[in-house]
């Protein structure tokens, strides 16, 4: 019996602009069932390897596979089917209430030939019920706050059933009650199998939710792998040209970042 394939594997990805390159020969393996945050600082390529994952922007070469499929030789509702993509500032229709918008999710499962059924209602209400959004169903999702809009944006991308989910900046803007809620929600999406893979600033916060951590710098991926063996004071130093501690956590033993201070004060 094979095994499960990974549940992402991109080789040798080249990716940029014309005259501007901006992802140089990105190789990420991601086990199925598991979460990778990408980090690094600000203009690294961080979201740019992301787009290409979401067949966004096409890489000059290189290959990216999702559960052991070529993704940009898929079709268009086909690739929908098996990768959903939550930007880091996505855009909603004017008025459209929270299970409107989680409705929204199910469009690549639909054609001609498939309206709306039960088990596209059954996917709209499991992916609120696990987002504990079923409380807001019928309100303009414009009306609550920030955390709330983004629990509700995770549940279009719940109910779109995909095996991968990539998520930009998923806690962009959040206060730190709500940036606890949305990455143990991010956990809980990989339960049933699937892989998420997310681009985070907070390097301490993808240490502690992340199984795989992807370390990216002037477009190049300098390391990945489990968080206790990847995040150390030297990668930090590597990345963000800073000094810093890198210390066990008190509850579960994650690495925790902690800058130095560049007086020395």
């Amino acid at each position: 019996m094979s095994a499960r394939p990974p549940g992402l594997e991109v080789a040798g990805l080249h990716v940029g602009y014309p005259n501007r390159p901006v992802v140089h020969g990105a190789d990420v393996t991601v086990e199925a069932g598991q979460v990778a945050a990408i980090v690094g600082p600000n203009g690294c390529g961080k979201s740019t390897l992301l787009r290409s994952l979401a067949r966004l922007h096409r890489p000059a070469s290189g290959t990216v596979r999702a559960s052991g499929v070529d993704v940009w030789a898929l079709g268009r509702r086909e690739a929908a089917r098996r990768i959903a993509l939550l930007p880091q500032s996505p855009l909603a229709p004017e008025g459209v209430t929270v299970s409107g918008l989680v409705r929204f999710g199910r469009h690549p499962h639909q054609s001609v030939l498939r309206q709306w059924s039960r088990e596209d209602e059954r996917a709209v209400r499991e992916a609120m019920e696990a987002t504990a959004t079923v409380e807001f169903a019928g309100e303009p999702l414009a009306r609550l706050s920030g955390g709330q809009r983004q629990r509700c944006w995770l549940a279009m991308v719940l109910a779109q059933e995909t095996p991968l989910v990539l998520l930009d900046e998923p806690t962009s803007a959040l206060d730190l009650g709500h940036v606890v809620d949305v990455l143990e929600l991010v956990r809980d999406i990989t339960a049933g199998g699937r892989t998420v893979v997310m681009v985070l600033h907070d390097l301490s916060a993808a240490a502690r939710y992340a199984d795989t951590v992807v370390a990216m710098k002037d477009g190049r991926v300098l390391a990945q792998g489990p968080p206790a063996e990847t995040v150390d004071s030297a990668l930090v130093k590597e990345l963000y040209e800073v000094e810093a501690d890198v210390v066990a956590g008190p509850s579960d033993g994650a690495p925790v970042v902690v800058p130095r201070s560049r007086s020395g004060g």
